[in-house]
């Protein structure tokens, strides 16, 4: 049977499809493939093969998002932020590697801390979602968003690791961290401990 011009056209377009859609599965498993090298012949060590963080002292990466981490990543290779674990680790990987981790690990699962103390958890409830007591920052929600997910520039705060969203609120209160976004040294200069302790164990809850 003779194919009308039409269908020779829509045989033709879905043939493209289909290579285009192979090339771009190939390129995203070989930029799985890089990622995970990486992580384990380095990341592993801290933040554990799946984002999970390795202790208590890293963040978990797992279920952050991509465009997020490759930024960190990025800001850590040219000095923007300081560390000296991570600059002299970001100097490796290439954009391209940076991007392949973000995604790499944007697609773990982070599942949320158990409560270790109900009242706290609570307290940082209250200020997360209706800012610090003194009413001189507003709330968390606005940027990071009703669960805490953040957005593709913005960080996913839910089930992060309690002591490191202390200790990074308290390097934006102090300013000792500068590169990211300028509203983060009002509102953690605005916070007392308490409501960085009692925030960070909120979000730590959080799924």
């Amino acid at each position: 049977m003779r194919r009308t011009a039409g269908e020779a056209l829509l045989c033709q377009a879905a043939l493209i499809a289909g290579v285009l859609a192979t090339s771009m599965a190939s390129a995203d498993d070989r930029a799985t493939k890089r990622a995970k090298e990486i992580v384990n012949g380095t990341c592993f060590l801290c933040h554990g093969a799946y984002g999970e963080a390795a202790s208590e002292l890293f963040p978990r990466l797992a279920g952050q998002n991509a465009a997020y981490i490759a930024k960190q990543l990025a800001n850590f290779k040219s000095g923007e932020r300081s560390s000296s674990t991570m600059q002299p680790i970001a100097t490796s990987p290439s954009s391209e590697d940076m991007e392949a981790l973000g995604r790499y690990f944007s697609r773990q699962s982070a599942p949320p801390h158990d409560v270790g103390d109900a009242a706290a958890a609570e307290r940082g409830r209250t200020v997360y979602r209706g800012g610090d007591a003194a009413n001189r920052a507003t709330s968390c929600i606005v940027c990071h968003g009703e669960k805490a997910h953040g957005t593709e520039n913005l960080p996913r705060l839910a089930g992060q690791v309690a002591s490191y969203i202390v200790l990074q609120l308290r390097n934006f209160g102090s300013r000792r961290r500068t590169n990211d976004n300028e509203v983060m040294h009002a509102v953690a200069a605005s916070l007392t401990d308490s409501e960085m302790l009692d925030v960070a164990e909120y979000l730590s809850t959080l799924n």
